[in-house]
């Protein structure tokens, strides 16, 4: 059963990524935030692949995977997942240059970042540091997404508002409990961590698609009758 429910989990992420990974970009135009859902999605394929063919440290679907993971811990879903929401809380438009330039930073990240996973806390510095790094990462997001839940609430959208809200602060666990506090009841495999995280991750990237459409069409809604937009400030 457990096994099985890290399964679905990891199908459940890849599936929600993948979708609206490419509704972020073919509605939206959103490449930012499509890209990003869309790597998640493949991190958790690579993920699934790994986890059914064994499991071994030694494979290249290990290292890819944490590649993945470094990926989007330091620069995708902190930087820019903020910069993608930007565009419904400050019709930010980055140019293609600055699309290209942040998934660059993205990879590099990945790279260099990558080799501290597994480390111990407790003797390594650097591998410290960069857990301490991936955290206080989160934090600011965190601090983002929490004006991007007012703003949601400001315009009517308390649904998704609640629910921006509740899958962040789940975000934010996961984010704390990943290297710094393991449950003490898992298995040597993490298995139910990461169902935990996988789950999360995959909420979260139906959450925040649903929140940003909310944004958006209010945003479109004012373009076309600006009048509102002066009653509301009356």
């Amino acid at each position: 059963m457990k096994v099985a429910l890290f399964l679905l989990a990891d199908v459940w992420m890849i599936s929600a990524g993948y979708f609206y990974g490419w509704r972020f970009i073919r509605r939206y135009g959103n490449y930012l935030l499509g890209l990003e859902w869309m790597v998640v999605a493949t991190s958790g394929s690579n993920f699934l692949l790994w986890s059914l063919s064994g499991a071994d440290s030694g494979s290249v679907m290990y290292d890819v995977a944490y590649f993945f993971d470094a990926f989007s811990r330091s620069v995708g879903i902190t930087l820019i997942l903020i910069m993608g929401l930007m565009k419904v809380t400050h019709r930010y438009k980055p140019s293609l240059g600055v699309d290209i330039g942040v998934f660059g930073v993205a990879i590099v990240a990945g790279l260099v970042l990558r080799p501290f996973h597994g480390a111990d806390l407790h003797t390594d510095s650097g591998a410290f540091s960069v857990a301490a790094f991936y955290v206080v990462a989160n934090l600011l997001t965190t601090a983002f997404l929490g004006y991007f839940v007012k703003r949601l609430w400001d315009a009517g959208a308390k649904r998704p508002a609640i629910w921006t809200g509740l899958v962040t602060a789940a975000g934010t666990t996961i984010a704390w409990t990943y290297d710094f506090f393991p449950l003490p009841f898992d298995d040597e495999n993490r298995t139910i961590f990461y169902t935990a995280a996988l789950a999360t991750w995959g909420t979260q990237g139906f959450v925040y698609f649903r929140a940003y459409r909310a944004l958006h069409d209010r945003n479109a809604a004012l373009d076309e009758n600006p009048a509102r937009a002066t009653g509301a400030r009356a």
